[in-house]
């Protein structure tokens, strides 16, 4: 295959890439970009073997390869359960970033196979892009290794501070600058051996005193670390697809993080360095002391039945009880009885970016009905009964009149000023910023406490 001709097969994939990522940012044309996608990963695969001049064996090693991947991939993919979605994308990041380091060394090793070789010596320009292809790959594992097991419950997901961290974040920090500079100017391994085990230190570091309320913000982070890694290693391998694959992931995962902090009122670094938000922050101090207006599953049906709309707020409490499809079967209820049915989604509740659009897509909730924040807000005044379901946080009246509060000039949806706000909670324990929930005591607040499936199932079978 010609130079020219792999060029413009790259580009073409490189183009459906775009064209991928364009059919994700909506639920209606996922589908279609996830095809998109494949289609364009397919061709610069199949280019880039094309070109390289394989031996036969090589070639089956290279298949071999491929295959395993294809059914460790496809049997994930088929048997994960949707709430397990966020642990799996840490997953994947972490292989991203491991294969990143993976080709560096590669590089390193073996520089003629990847023709970066000048006078006997691996190139300058070739040794920064291996450093930062491997630096940024090994920050990726490490990091999403750690946001893996928190996800995943098999770390606590409370924040783990460790002292004098950012003593250390800074001395490492510094020691990778210099590792990468001293590598620059004599490409040996020991310089390059401690890039790779520096950067896995500091993956490690950053992400252990993160928890669980920014985790939407550390999943989009380390997209777009896997991104910057491939981008990187694209130079070094001088392949145009991998580069705007890297530069596009890169990129778009840099701008939702962007979305993710402005959705919680914080700053990139202060994620980094704070640490907010734990797994469990015990009970209220105060809600246990104050009375609240609590109801049963037969008094939500009475009362949204007789409702002209009911606004729907999902919350990761519905994805741990995996309650979407009680949920979606609740609004076709209340449908049939011709009330208008809306679902409101703030951009930080769950675990990921677009954790509960996922959700509600997989129960078939129609597209339409889904409003984000910013879309939505402006409708809970006019509506009869606001249904919020695990959400917490989000819809905390304090970020909006509570100076004092951690949560204070967060954008939350404004639930309370529907004429009835009903909550299904286990109990009154606070959310994952560790703060109450007035909302919980007010007036036109109902309390709805117990399992967010076996609630909301109650619901319907109380509206048959």
């Amino acid at each position: 295959m010609s130079a020219n001709f792999a060029a413009l097969l790259y580009l073409v994939s490189g183009a459906l890439f775009i064209m991928a990522l364009r059919g994700l940012s909506s639920p209606a044309t996922s589908r279609q970009g996830n095809m998109y996608g494949m289609v364009g990963m397919a061709i610069a695969i199949l280019t880039t073997l094309a070109t390289m001049h394989l031996s036969p064996m090589v070639i089956g090693l290279v298949a071999l390869g491929l295959g395993i991947g294809a059914v460790i991939g496809g049997t994930a993919a088929k048997k994960i359960a949707m709430t397990a979605m966020p642990q799996l994308v840490a997953a994947f990041h972490s292989l991203v970033g491991l294969a990143a380091v993976f080709v560096a060394l590669a590089a390193f090793y073996a520089p003629e196979a990847f023709h970066i070789v000048v006078d006997g010596l691996i190139q300058p320009i070739s040794r920064i892009e291996m450093s930062l292809g491997a630096a940024i790959g090994a920050i990726t594992f490490t990091g999403s290794i750690i946001a893996f097991l928190k996800l995943d419950g098999r770390m606590s997901g409370a924040p783990i501070m460790l002292p004098g961290r950012h003593v250390i974040n800074i001395a490492l920090g510094v020691a990778l600058v210099a590792c990468i500079v001293l590598f620059y100017m004599s490409p040996v391994w020991l310089w390059f051996w401690l890039i790779i085990a520096i950067s896995l230190a500091l993956g490690f570091l950053l992400i252990v005193p993160i928890g669980g309320a920014d985790m939407p913000v550390v999943v989009s982070m380390l997209n777009s670390y896997s991104g910057w890694a491939a981008a990187g290693i694209g130079f070094t391998l001088h392949n145009t697809a991998l580069i705007i694959t890297g530069a596009l992931v890169g990129s778009s995962g840099a701008i939702l993080s962007y979305i993710m902090c402005k959705g919680m009122n914080r700053s990139f670094v202060s994620v980094i360095l704070g640490g907010f938000g734990g797994e469990s922050a015990g009970p209220a101090a105060q809600g246990e002391a104050k009375p609240v207006k609590q109801g049963s599953a037969e008094d939500a049906a009475f009362i949204m039945k007789n409702a002209a709309s009911v606004i729907i707020v999902p919350g990761y409490g519905m994805a741990v009880a995996q309650a979407q499809h009680a949920l979606r079967e609740m609004g076709d209820h209340l449908k049939k009885e011709g009330v208008s049915v809306k679902y409101a989604i703030h951009p930080v509740a769950g675990r990921m970016p677009g954790h509960m659009n996922v959700l509600l897509a997989e129960a078939n909730v129609p597209y339409d009905e889904v409003f984000e924040l910013e879309d939505i807000n402006s409708d809970f005044g006019q509506a009869d009964v606001a249904f919020v379901i695990g959400a917490n946080d989000v819809t905390n009246p304090s970020a909006k009149d509570d100076p004092q509060s951690p949560i204070y000039g967060m954008p939350v949806l404004e639930v309370w000023k529907a004429k009835t706000v009903m909550f299904i909670k286990r109990g009154m324990s606070s959310g994952y910023a560790g703060v109450d929930n007035p909302l919980f005591w007010r007036d036109n607040t109902m309390m709805l406490f117990g399992d967010a499936k076996k609630m909301t199932e109650g619901i319907n079978k109380a509206m048959d």
